[in-house]
């Protein structure tokens, strides 16, 4: 799906303006809306059952994460993946890779209390790159002979996204979904 368009897929159009003038959806949704027209593919059914005071703090964070992980970056059983960034978003990354069956989870984050929760969703190893005198890219080379096999960028740092690009041999950023 592409959702960089700005508009609805089905006519080129947009739903929304102001005095005439369109205003473009944000990555196919328009989430500082009350009310909002989206494409379905854009759209997550819940259980009208669950509480929302514990389904909005998830939001798209889960599905993000996990969509990216399971359905961009795709790691293969065995493999290495490098997730950047250990917040929500991340953390379902993290656990997207480990249910493809990644051998190697490598979680890189600045906050070093991050870790033992992300070896919940199954991180199993983290670097903390204010702890190298290297770019991360570098890092990550040595710690795996070469570098991973996919990333998944989750943080929105421009730097942190240059390290996932260089020294992986595929990368998905979920800024970017």
């Amino acid at each position: 799906m592409n959702t960089d368009r700005g508009v609805m897929l089905s006519d080129g159009k947009s739903r929304f303006s102001i005095k005439g003038k369109p205003i473009y959806h944000f990555v196919g949704t328009c989430t500082f809306s009350e009310y909002t027209v989206v494409h379905v593919g854009c759209l997550a059914k819940i259980n009208p059952a669950a509480p929302l005071d514990k389904v909005c703090i998830l939001s798209c964070g889960i599905s993000t994460g996990l969509g990216a992980t399971l359905n961009v970056a795709k790691p293969t059983k065995g493999s290495t993946v490098a997730i950047f960034g250990l917040g929500a978003v991340s953390l379902a990354a993290a656990e997207g890779a480990r249910i493809a069956g990644a051998w190697r989870i490598i979680g890189v984050d600045l906050n070093a209390k991050r870790f033992d929760q992300a070896k919940k969703f199954g991180v199993t190893e983290f670097m903390n790159p204010k702890e190298h005198d290297k770019p991360v890219q570098e890092v990550i080379a040595e710690m795996t002979h070469g570098g991973v096999h996919r990333s998944v960028e989750c943080t929105g740092s421009v730097n942190a996204m240059i390290s996932a690009f260089e020294r992986v041999h595929d990368v998905t950023s979920c800024e970017l979904l």
